[in-house]
């Protein structure tokens, strides 16, 4: 459930914006090839993993080991069980971690090396790889098990994957806070989807079938949100594409938000204002390559607006 900034300091940029969403906005592009890149999908297919979920599921699971899908669901959050279990754990009978995790490297390496072009091998990038490896480093990964994860990981060398390793674990820490959140907020994994939908105005059958789950548990989420008169109920139909918050709902959804972003606020505490924003000032000309590459999705289920918004006409 992400539904825009709040009234929290920023850094700098838009008003209101909270400093630990504007980075976010600033580096997730960064990592968002690990899914969307064609090299992603191909480093997949070349493990015998058919199609794009048990792609993202093995590749952004590997770093815990060989759980079974109880574990991936839980940690994902917004998936639907039975949805997470088509891919979880036949996935690691197909390829163990270490080689999904051997290929994901490999293949964002690839896909930034082709997006970034010359850039890669910059001082720039170098700089930027080294400030947001203090971010990552600086945060506590108690209760956070994916950031965590991916902390434990071995570092790569070059300086192109250091940024994307340490923006891994900074989102996977921002998400880790952010699931901490809609459970305090009594949010289960669907009721988050359908407040999202309504937030974003985005169609509920688009982010509804992309998490897996059916009409019937999407309108019985929906039906238990109206109860709580966070949702407007139903207007016949059934159309899941009409959700509406009312304000009782608006309200909860800033407070989730505004509570994600202070939790995530912790690594750019430590680097700092001023560091925060040269590594912001870094990030853009690479984001524009990704975004010129295609390798963000415009409309995506996080609901990411990147800070950068360099699309080719």
């Amino acid at each position: 459930m992400t539904s825009g900034s709040t009234a929290v300091t920023s850094t700098g940029a838009a008003e209101g914006e909270h400093r630990a969403r504007r980075l976010w906005r600033a580096l997730e592009p960064l990592h968002a090839v690990t899914y969307f890149a064609p090299e992603a999908r191909s480093a997949g297919e070349a493990l015998g993993l058919r199609g794009f979920w048990r792609g993202y599921f093995g590749q952004r699971a590997a770093p815990l080991g060989p759980v079974p899908a109880e574990v991936v669901t839980a940690l994902f959050y917004n998936f639907a069980p039975g949805f997470v279990a088509r891919s979880v754990p036949e996935v690691w009978s197909v390829a163990s971690p270490a080689q999904l995790l051997d290929a994901r490297l490999a293949a964002v390496d690839a896909a930034l090396r082709r997006a970034l072009g010359d850039l890669a091998a910059s001082a720039e990038v170098a700089e930027a790889a080294e400030l947001a490896r203090e971010a990552a480093t600086s945060v506590s990964t108690a209760g956070r098990a994916l950031a965590a994860a991916n902390a434990a990981l071995p570092w790569p060398d070059a300086p192109h994957l250091v940024l994307w390793q340490a923006q891994t674990i900074l989102r996977e820490q921002r998400g880790d806070g952010h699931v901490a959140a809609l459970v305090a907020a009594g949010i289960d994994p669907v009721e988050a989807l359908v407040v999202f939908a309504g937030a974003q105005e985005l169609p509920g059958d688009w982010l509804r079938e992309r998490r897996g789950w059916t009409v019937g548990e999407w309108e019985a989420a929906r039906s238990r949100l109206a109860d709580r008169g966070l949702v407007e109920a139903a207007s016949g139909g059934g159309d899941v594409a009409d959700t509406v918050l009312t304000g009782a709902g608006r309200d909860l959804c800033a407070e989730v938000e505004a509570r994600t972003d202070a939790l995530a606020d912790e690594a750019w505490r430590a680097l700092g204002d001023a560091r925060a924003e040269r590594l912001v000032a870094l990030a853009g000309p690479l984001v524009e390559r990704v975004l010129a590459a295609g390798d963000f999705l415009p409309q995506n289920p996080m609901g990411m607006r990147p800070l950068v918004d360099a699309r080719p006409a």
